[in-house]
């Protein structure tokens, strides 16, 4: 059986060209303490965390994570990589509960479970590329011919340019796409009037045949979210994303029970656990989780498994491969998420810089291929625009 003998970390820090997105940019958990609205300061991340699980017999499994790479890294080199050299990579289950155990004291969320996540992400392309499988064919294989996507890319821009993008998307045949709301509660009615005419250009745009969801990305107060919903009710929004901080799950569940629009939730939610208490608590009509943060395939599986079994729509946050892949072996996802590629301005997009593989949409939907192992990626050659720390 193959053994692991290396755990290689590796941050790649885009250090190129870096488009501006002046405010309001997109509402951030941060705004309460900031002294502008929807600055990208709250949401910007040029880093990305690379990581390569060799086996004794030369494969290379490759894992990431986009989240505070550097205390990622030393997460991993410190703590997890000792668990893992001389281990069988098969063992992913006895692998990931070694790792979550012996970080529990100190990481259970946030950069301990993303840590985790880009280990076992590296373990499951090992593991496809032992066994000649897609990872997607090791959770139960295909379950749509090809996955549906929604363009992310709309951001609180002016109206005009925004009206551009958005009949652009749904020209390419995208079935739905995903505004950001750029006013909070310091900005008061005001504010909501803005964030109002953001989703009604976007109609405009897009038809009526075109599906919206707009986020807030934690953005908002109780206080302000009832307000909004209550107006956003009649524009017949797909979702509203993340409307108050990630903590607040009885929040949630309140703004959900409104019933104005559903709610959407999770991307910042790290654990099955956490998932269990969000769901026992109804807090969302849809769970966000990243893969590359709620502790890899190993955890994701399971939590995809929980939300089926409450009737929760699966549609993880960002697109990339990994997420893909839990999407293409489920029946509770029907849609995915996905950026296109533009030059570097949020973070999101890196991914399209780092690694060769990843699924260009055609008519508003991606593949998967069933012949290439793993999660079918490998890493690009760097080039001046990146700083890599290794």
């Amino acid at each position: 059986m193959p053994k692991i003998v290396d755990v290689r970390t590796t941050i790649w820090e885009w250090i190129g060209p870096v488009a501006p997105m002046p405010p309001p940019f997109c509402t951030t958990a941060s705004d309460i303490v900031a002294d502008v609205t929807g600055s990208i300061a709250g949401f910007r991340f040029l880093g990305w965390l690379v990581v390569e699980l060799v086996l004794d017999d030369g494969t290379i499994g490759i894992g990431n994570a986009a989240l505070a790479p550097h205390a990622t890294k030393t997460t991993i080199d410190t703590y997890l990589k000792p668990l893992l050299i001389g281990a069988d990579p098969m063992d992913s289950e006895y692998l990931w509960q070694s790792m979550y155990r012996r970080t529990l004291p100190f990481g259970r969320k946030g950069i301990g479970m993303t840590a985790i996540s880009a280990v076992d992400l590296a373990i499951w392309d090992a593991k496809g590329k032992v066994l000649n499988q897609p990872v997607f064919r090791l959770l139960g294989g295909r379950t749509k011919s090809k996955i549906p996507v929604y363009a992310s890319r709309l951001y609180s821009q002016p109206l005009d340019t925004l009206y551009a993008e958005a009949k652009s998307y749904a020209e390419a045949g995208f079935p739905a796409v995903k505004i950001r709301f750029g006013w909070g509660p310091k900005d008061g009615y005001a504010g909501m009037e803005h964030n109002l005419n953001l989703v009604r250009t976007t109609r405009e745009a897009v038809g009526p045949g075109v599906d919206i969801m707009a986020d807030c990305y934690m953005g908002w107060s109780m206080e302000y979210a009832r307000r909004m919903l209550r107006l956003l009710e009649p524009l017949n929004l797909r979702w509203v994303e993340e409307p108050v901080i990630a903590d607040d799950l009885a929040g949630y569940a309140e703004l959900r029970a409104l019933g104005h629009v559903a709610i959407s939730g999770g991307e910042h939610e790290y654990s099955l656990h956490g998932f269990r208490q969000a769901l026992e608590m109804k807090s969302f009509d849809i769970a966000q989780f990243d893969v590359n943060r709620v502790g890899g395939i190993t955890a994701a599986r399971k939590i995809t498994d929980l939300c089926e079994a409450h009737d929760v729509t699966v549609i993880p946050h960002a697109g990339q491969m990994h997420n893909y892949h839990i999407t293409m072996s489920s029946f509770a996802g029907p849609i995915a998420e996905y950026f296109p590629k533009v030059p570097v301005e949020v973070g999101n997009e890196l991914f399209w810089y780092i690694f060769d593989g990843e699924p260009v949409a055609k008519d508003g939907h991606i593949d998967l291929a069933d012949d290439v192992p793993g999660f079918g990626l490998t890493l690009k050659t760097p080039d001046s625009n990146f700083r890599l720390t290794r």
